[in-house]
């Protein structure tokens, strides 16, 4: 039971941190929406500034480049790792291993550096 357990808690561990951080996230918006809601509703106009100062979030330039990076060096350290799994133990299927998971955070980083770099040309065309 303890020999299956901490793989798959190894694995489960990111997912629960990115819901927990998703979730709280998402009632942070919706207190701020709900907020302007009811400025609105009293009649009341609130500026970008007062917006923004309320807590909602700018999306930022650049910032599909910034997570692509972020995930094709996770993708390295993914093959890194098993590459020293293998260096360790003599196994080769941890590195072959490893690469087969290093592959989904490295392309969706791929896809996202592409994306950044031509929705950026695209739209100094505009």
């Amino acid at each position: 039971m303890d020999e299956t357990l901490i793989p798959i808690t190894l694995f489960l561990m990111p997912v629960f941190i990115v819901g927990i951080v998703m979730y709280f996230g998402s009632r942070n918006r919706a207190a701020v929406l709900e907020t302007v809601r009811a400025a609105a509703q009293a009649g009341q106009q609130l500026s970008p500034e007062t917006i923004r100062a309320l807590g909602m979030p700018r999306r930022n330039k650049g910032g599909d480049v910034r997570w692509g990076i972020i995930l094709l060096a996770i993708a390295i350290a993914f093959s890194i790792l098993g590459w020293t799994i293998n260096a360790a133990t003599d196994e080769p299927e941890a590195f072959q291993i490893m690469l087969g998971v290093a592959s989904f955070p490295g392309l969706v980083g791929l896809a996202l550096i592409a994306m950044g770099v031509f929705m950026k040309s695209r739209n100094d065309e505009d």
